[in-house]
């Protein structure tokens, strides 16, 4: 046996990949705001609308299934680092001060998001736009009961129960 045949359970030959988001800087706050799903549902019957009043972010890609919370937009936190700037120029342009991210859990690139983008806001001087982390993500919105799933675009059921 040569010296390079790979040996099973041996990973010393194995490259290891960097996770896709260290290829960006850490957020500087790593506890960005985070906003609970009651609040965010409360807006919706207050009758404030989604691309007016407020922002919502899905950035799951491939995990996109399942539906999206009404009026989302989705963009995939693997291409959001790059876009800050002109997602931010457009925002304030539609002075829209609220913007509000999710992900599956919003533990990993929901909180990454805000707090890139709330670094941002930071570095700009702006004191009325607020980026916010949903607390739970999607997950806790589907299984929240019926007033949630009412909200949400192309709701398929069965995902939620895998």
């Amino acid at each position: 046996m040569s010296d390079s045949t790979p040996v099973a359970g041996d990973t010393s030959s194995q490259k290891l990949e960097s996770p896709w988001h260290a290829a960006y800087p850490v957020p500087k706050h790593a506890n960005p705001p985070s906003i609970p799903r009651t609040e965010l549902l409360q807006w919706f019957r207050d009758g404030q609308k989604p691309g007016v009043d407020f922002l919502i972010v899905d950035l799951r890609r491939m995990d996109h299934e399942g539906g999206t919370i009404h009026g989302s937009i989705n963009l995939p936190a693997q291409s959001l680092y790059p876009a800050i700037p002109t997602l931010y120029a457009v925002l304030a342009a539609a002075k829209i001060a609220r913007i509000v991210w999710y992900c599956g859990s919003s533990r990993g690139r929901g909180n990454r998001a805000a707090g890139w983008f709330g670094d941002y806001i930071e570095d700009q001087g702006d004191k009325v736009m607020k980026s916010f982390a949903l607390e739970a993500g999607i997950n806790g919105w589907a299984h929240a009961g019926e007033d949630y799933v009412k909200l949400m675009d192309g709701y398929q059921e069965a995902a939620w129960k895998k």
